[in-house]
């Protein structure tokens, strides 16, 4: 006699869980069609009375909470309401994609499983429909359409078997390696790094199919990872041929004819002041007494614009990339090397094109009068800010009169921002010590002297003038379109949260007044942190409070300088915005026309955007660097702070190095930890123990994964 299987286990094995969790798929999945429980069935393979009863319960129950609508009597349908929305796809890697949406704050985090996604990748812009949603469930969405791609190139390693290869990507933003055919290699050898493109992602299949871009080297080796960096974030890491090319055809000789346009100040005074390593000399000062008892000082920019002619194969290179980047070992310049380390670089002993603010300033740093020229200059003196400093300091060396009185007038202009309203952020920049190979023997900290600051505040009166020649016109007068630097105000909820924060250490902040009234008092705020454990803190998370500066064609002002007109004109051979800001003044002080604002605020954009990537990239670059010093330093323990909390664990900084590191949540396993946003701090549900941002540690290095430049740390418990 053949046993019966027990109704109870053939339940269990398809519970109502289950059974709802395939029939909310079915109903997403066939959006827009109506279906019978019959048909339903069916497809859903059940055969059993009782899984149609109770597929027909769970269907009337979806249809109570509006996930399904009866579209005719016994027949049903998902309730997406046919809601289409376009923003961006996020990806992550465990498959937990989401989509925001465009400026909409009600939908601006909707699940999209994988099976939903149609290969979108990271960033892409995307259409999608809303699925329908289930009371108490986040909600849903399918991607219908790839509006744009923002990225199809990846960085990884490759994994080279005998007829095809993968590419193991070193960010996890997609959750399969790219599958590469043998005959798209590109000559690539198992452990070379690669930037790979992906040509096709077939619906059915798991992994991408792309092919070999470039080769950047083998893994570990400086150059390659250096490289890499840059790749995946889009930016160039070598220059084209054509474009160095055009540029040394350009001639070296100034002639007779374009010195008679210009004024010629080659018998003034005249030096420059960069860092050590510089090559690139945009700037120079120089300084001359005048009879009347004042001080004529004159702020020389390269004129590179004079060598680059708008829409050339040089600019149009030049505009692409929007700025030079600055990596731990190297610079990856915009214009070609030509320009920006010899025709155009101000160098001693050598006569000059330049672009001139030259200001008339009284003892009290006044300024009385200033003019715009084009001009030749012949810099007497090459100076490193180190030696400009021993002359501050010591009162000794060439031009010891011309620096200490620079540096005077400096200072009185800086007190004069400080008492309008500016905000001093004076961070320190980390650097390493690096032998030939790049590898890192050592950590430093750089902070600006007042040889840094004498540049900046000449560089920051000659953008501001340029900026309000143009923009500060009569009230009956339209200002003519230009490119402005602009800051805007903090944002008033994370002022709130930073006051709230450093209430726990005994500091007070205002957060509203008037806008000179707050900046005095984020200013008294970072005088009183200077020099205790809890600076850097509290400065990253005042600058975190911040708007970040961009570039704009509407004029807002500047709130972290406190001026109400700002531009760039001080850096054309490193930034795009300079050499669009020389042309424009040229432009309006030849009496032209206005430009088209359309056009110049979507160059603005991609010079801001530009310039974050570049950043980003700087960042990253750093941080490899960090964790290849620390790599050798396994199991030391070092004192630490910590300077981030998330719901995944704790980072903390090495007080003597500045690197950081992770410590897993699941490694904190004396109690259950939960997150507390508001107050940046996780806290034991059990013991009430918290770990919050600022508090002390001991850590031991862990771990050092170079791939992913990233640090884990142990708790040492003291």
């Amino acid at each position: 006699m053949n046993k019966k299987k027990s109704p109870h286990k053939a339940d269990k094995r398809k519970n109502k869980k289950d059974i709802t969790h395939s029939i909310v798929n079915f109903f997403n999945n066939h959006s827009g069609d109506s279906f019978s429980l019959k048909q339903v069935a069916e497809k859903l393979g059940m055969k059993k009375a009782s899984e149609k009863q109770l597929l027909s319960n769970i269907v009337f129950e979806l249809l109570e909470e509006a996930f399904v609508i009866e579209t005719t009597r016994g027949k049903f349908k998902s309730n997406n309401r046919g809601l289409f929305l376009e923003g961006v796809f996020e990806r992550r890697s465990n498959g937990k994609n989401f989509f925001v949406a465009d400026g909409d704050d009600e939908h601006s985090h909707i699940f999209i499983a994988e099976r939903n996604s149609a290969h979108a990748m990271n960033g892409d812009r995307v259409k999608i429909q809303m699925l329908a949603k289930r009371k108490g469930y986040d909600s849903e969405g399918e991607v219908v359409e790839i509006l744009e791609r923002k990225q199809n190139t990846f960085v990884g390693t490759l994994d080279v078997q005998k007829q095809f290869a993968f590419l193991v990507m070193d960010s996890k933003i997609l959750a399969n390696d790219i599958f590469i055919p043998k005959e798209k290699l590109k000559g690539g050898k198992d452990g070379d790094k690669a930037l790979v493109e992906i040509i096709e992602w077939p619906q059915r299949a798991k992994n991408p199919i792309g092919k070999v871009i470039d080769i950047l080297g083998q893994t570990g080796n400086n150059d390659t990872e250096m490289n890499a960096i840059l790749a995946e974030y889009g930016l160039p890491y070598k220059y084209p041929e054509k474009v160095e090319a055009a540029a040394n055809k350009i001639s070296e000789v100034i002639t007779n004819e374009e010195i008679a346009k210009r004024e010629d100040m080659r018998g003034t005074t005249t030096f420059t002041i960069d860092p050590r390593d510089a090559k690139d000399f945009d700037d120079a000062l120089s300084v001359k007494h005048l009879k009347n008892g004042r001080w004529e000082i004159g702020v020389h920019i390269a004129d590179v614009t004079h060598y680059v002619q708008e829409g050339d194969i040089i600019d149009k290179e030049g505009e692409s990339r929007a700025t030079s980047i600055y990596l731990v070992d190297r610079t990856i310049p915009m214009l070609p090397e030509k320009l920006s380390n010899e025709l155009c670089s101000l160098r001693p002993n050598e006569d000059k094109l330049c672009y001139s603010v030259i200001f008339e300033i009284d003892d009290e740093a006044n300024i009385k009068k200033h003019r715009i020229a084009r001009t030749v200059i012949h810099s007497d003196r090459r100076f490193t800010y180190e030696e400009a400093q021993n002359i501050i300091e010591t009162g000794e060396g060439d031009f010891k009169e011309e620096i200490l009185k620079l540096n005077d007038l400096a200072k009185k202009l800086r007190d004069k921002r400080f008492d309008n309203g500016a905000i001093a952020f004076d961070r320190h920049e980390v650097r390493f010590e690096i032998d030939e190979n790049g590898k890192p023997l050592g950590v430093y900290f750089k902070y600006a002297k007042e040889s840094n600051k004498l540049i900046e505040e000449f560089m920051l009166l000659a953008n501001r003038t340029i900026a309000e020649f143009v923009g500060n016109v009569p009230k009956n007068k339209k200002a003519k379109t230009f490119v402005y630097r602009i800051h805007d105000l903090p944002n008033n909820e994370k002022m709130e949260n930073l006051s709230e924060f450093i209430r726990r250490f005994g500091y007070k902040i205002k957060v509203d007044g008037t806008k000179t009234n707050v900046s005095k008092s984020i200013n008294h705020l970072l005088d009183e942190v200077s020099g205790k454990p809890e600076e850097n803190l509290i400065a990253t998370i005042a600058i975190r409070a911040m708007a970040k500066a961009i570039y704009s064609t509407t004029n807002i002002g500047h709130y972290g300088l406190a001026f109400e007109y700002y531009t760039h004109f001080t850096s054309p051979i490193r930034r795009y915005p300079d050499m669009m800001v020389h042309r424009l003044l040229t432009r309006y002080l030849d009496g032209g026309r206005s430009v088209n604002k359309v056009l110049y605020e979507g160059k603005c954009d991609h010079c801001s955007d530009m310039e974050q990537l570049a950043a980003t990239a700087e960042r990253a670059s750093i941080k490899y660097k960090q964790v290849e010093y620390m790599s050798d330093k396994l199991g030391m323990v070092f004192d630490a702070v910590i300077s981030g909390i998330t719901e995944w664990g704790v980072y903390a900084e090495i007080n003597e190095n500045k690197c950081e590191g992770m410590i897993p949540i699941r490694d904190l396993d004396d109690d259950f930890y939960e997150f507390d946003e508001k107050n940046y701090c996780l806290r034991g549900r059990r013991t009430k123990r918290t770990y919050s941002l600022g508090d002390p540690l001991k850590i031991k290095v862990a771990k050092a994964n170079l791939e992913r430049k990233q640090l884990d740390f142990a708790l040492v418990e003291e």
